[in-house]
């Protein structure tokens, strides 16, 4: 693709130092992915551990600004040392540095884009730092109002869903349920549409869109028997758009959107929250599903799994997801540098 030869290094945080994240990127330095720069953010000791446990040996240089190396490593202080499968809050802040190196970095044209490993939600939190989540985290870190997380997959196996990429992006992301209903608002809606919308452009290349909206009730509210939130809230947001060329399906009941005869003619669903949509994208492509964050000013994508504590230094940690991962953020900012040099 045109603008390839142009574009820094991505750079890979291994998110919790006590999860599989440091044997995915193990997996990584033994078989690199072709034509794609990669930096490493992580601790070396904790990595050169992590090989030894698995059996293998790490030979990564140090990270220099304007490096060409394929792929390379830069190496931030752990607080303590990392047994796998036990969190510890002490690293917390480790986890969280990580992140805002990375995303320093990508601000500033150092890399061009940040792929993330998973991190445990609830030992941030525990360490006293409020964290709900990558997305929310990314969002506050860049400073932008609203972002969209949008997870994609292509089915591992034939199914009656569709032999094309799933793309399933969220109105609300990591919330309660019992809050989701109040969440969705027009002004909200709207916005998530929007840059829902803008991303299928300049992300993934699709001059005009089109995308299919569920319901937030039950058979998307019944004529308003099961729910009225269809009516005051969904079917407005989504007949103003469609007034400023916006191609858009619904409300959709969800339970009957994820088939053929809908997925086939569409490039990405709107679930209304997150166990809505991703549950059916997940159950059809896991292992292999990218989470990318639409509206940010830099390109971000991360695995669709958690942590996997009991998987942590055993071998058996599947590195699908985040090569996945890495190959659509290597796309995403090879577009970026064309479209905009």
């Amino acid at each position: 693709m045109k603008g390839e030869g142009k574009t820094p290094p991505l750079v890979v945080t291994a998110g919790e130092p006590a999860g599989i994240g440091p044997d995915l990127c193990v997996a990584l330095a033994q078989s690199p992915p072709a034509g794609i720069r990669l930096v490493i953010l992580a601790n070396r000791t904790l990595l050169t551990e992590r090989a030894r446990l698995l059996g293998r040996s790490l030979d990564l240089p140090d990270y220099t600004a304007g490096t060409k190396a394929p792929l390379s490593l830069l190496s931030l202080p752990l607080a303590e040392a990392v047994t796998p499968g036990r969190v510890d809050v002490a690293n917390a802040g480790y986890v969280l540095e990580c992140l805002r190196r990375a995303v320093a970095g990508c601000r500033a044209g150092e890399f061009a884009g940040l792929v993330t490993g998973p991190v445990h939600k609830g030992v941030i939190n525990a360490a006293g730092i409020a964290f709900t989540g990558h997305t929310e985290y990314m969002a506050e870190l860049t400073g932008t109002p609203q972002v969209v997380m949008m997870l994609v997959g292509t089915p591992a196996h034939p199914s009656r869903l569709t032999p094309h990429p799933l793309r399933v992006a969220l109105a609300t992301t990591h919330l309660p349920l019992r809050t989701v209903a109040d969440a969705i608002r027009p002004e909200s809606l709207t916005a998530t549409l929007r840059i829902l919308h803008a991303g299928l452009k300049r992300d993934f290349g699709i001059a005009r869109p089109r995308i299919l909206v569920a319901g937030l009730n039950p058979h998307a509210g019944e004529g308003g028997h099961l729910g009225r939130e269809e009516i005051e809230v969904i079917a407005p947001v989504l007949e103003a758009l469609r007034g400023e060329g916006m191609t858009l399906e619904g409300p959709l009941p969800a339970d009957t959107l994820f088939q053929a005869k809908y997925l086939d003619a569409a490039d990405a669903v709107l679930a209304m929250y997150h166990d809505q949509g991703l549950p059916v994208l997940k159950y059809a492509t896991f292992g292999g599903g990218v989470n990318v964050t639409l509206g940010l000013p830099i390109v971000r994508t991360s695995v669709d799994h958690g942590t996997a504590l009991d998987l942590a230094g055993s071998g058996r940690a599947d590195s699908g997801s985040l090569r996945a991962a890495i190959a659509l953020a290597a796309e995403m900012a090879v577009r970026r540098v064309r479209d905009e040099g």
